[in-house]
């Protein structure tokens, strides 16, 4: 269809990117809805559809005859992630708007993305969870998995524990962003991907209202929270952060050795066992510091190394806070006193290293 040009605020030309599969019903609706918030762009839509049964890409071939559609039927590949990929490969525009086409992503938010981008942003994400932004509709246990994941990722990858909504399906990007990037995700998470692994320095969050489905069918399967793990893991070990954890765990093996050959030295020394356990953990929490300053976290060392001891002391403190009440607990049950204390250190592990990951070495 040949669009008249029209004066516009922004200079550029927007690909709109839609993942389809089982989306005919909405199909006339999102384009049409699309068309009046893009009036004053150049702008294209890509619908990558993975060999719908209802035959998505049917109606969006017939569609194209009123709205700018280029149609991507994939025959033998699947999964939202990848034909993301594909639709960045078969884009014009210098900007890129990813979103679903089952409605639930508001077409009149976009030119807010758009907007945010002008001003400077390399990545607009449209956010449930920034102030202003809700989502409809949603059951107790959607809720949780989605928070679930986003504390997950934020804990796992320190580089986007600021964004509020690094699972959005619905975001804008500059094309350079994701040029020559080798973006290879697994599930639905592509912004996650793209967070990670893309050239930007400026991310900002747009609220918007998840809707409610009106038809088609939901991505959430079984298999999503374990391709979401995965993912997760993934990323982790592309961005380093899974040495680091191996390297924090040698470390920490190393203070369990200090700890229990402590506990066991004061024991015999004739103090008791429920007191012996706070010098020997304070030796470990030594230890530990200096191990972890330098050589687990020492490319992020800066300010003095009194703060980051200071910092550190925290996290032990929290983590021994969790170790002394399994501790006390177990010894009350009957427990010997080694295992008891072998038990409360791993309880205390994870707590220690996030904290010492976002805060003492951020």
């Amino acid at each position: 269809m040949q669009r008249s040009i029209l004066p516009r605020a922004l200079i550029m030309k927007v690909s709109v990117i839609v993942p389809t599969y089982n989306e005919r019903e909405n199909l006339e609706e999102l384009f049409s809805r699309i068309d009046k918030a893009l009036k004053d762009y150049d702008y294209e839509i890509i619908v990558v559809d993975d060999d719908s049964p209802d035959e998505t890409w049917k109606k969006a071939q017939e569609l194209s005859s009123v709205y700018p559609v280029k149609v991507i039927r994939r025959i033998n590949e699947k999964g939202l992630s990848s034909a993301v990929i594909r639709g960045f490969k078969e884009a014009s525009g210098d900007v890129f708007v990813v979103m679903d086409a089952d409605l639930q992503h508001p077409p009149e938010v976009i030119p807010e993305l758009l907007k945010r981008i002008k001003e400077g942003a390399d990545l607009a994400i449209a956010s449930r969870y920034v102030k202003g932004g809700r989502v409809e509709n949603w059951p107790l246990y959607r809720k949780l998995i989605s928070k679930g994941a986003i504390m997950i990722a934020r804990v796992a990858l320190p580089k986007i524990r600021s964004i509020k909504d690094p699972v959005s399906g619905f975001f804008a990007l500059k094309r350079n962003v994701v040029d020559n990037v080798n973006l290879n995700p697994i599930g639905f998470k592509i912004l996650l991907e793209i967070l990670i692994k893309g050239r930007y320095s400026r991310v900002e969050e747009v609220p918007f209202t998840f809707g409610t489905r009106l038809s088609g069918e939901s991505k959430l399967k079984g298999k999503t929270m374990l391709n979401y793990l995965r993912h997760v893991y993934r990323l982790m070990k592309w961005e380093g952060e899974i040495d680091r954890l191996v390297k924090f765990s040698i470390v920490g093996l190393s203070g369990v050795a200090v700890n229990e050959g402590f506990l066991w030295l004061f024991v015999k020394m004739g103090i008791r066992k429920e007191v012996a356990v706070l010098p020997s953990t304070e030796l470990s929490v030594i230890n530990n510091f200096i191990w972890n300053d330098l050589w687990t976290f020492k490319d992020l060392r800066k300010g003095s190394v009194l703060r980051r001891f200071f910092q550190f002391h925290i996290a032990a403190l929290i983590g021994v806070f969790a170790q002394l009440l399994i501790y006390w607990a177990l010894l009350f049950l009957g427990v010997h006193y080694l295992i008891s204390n072998l038990v409360g250190i791993g309880a205390s592990f994870i707590v220690r290293y996030i904290f010492n990951r976002h805060v003492t070495w951020s």
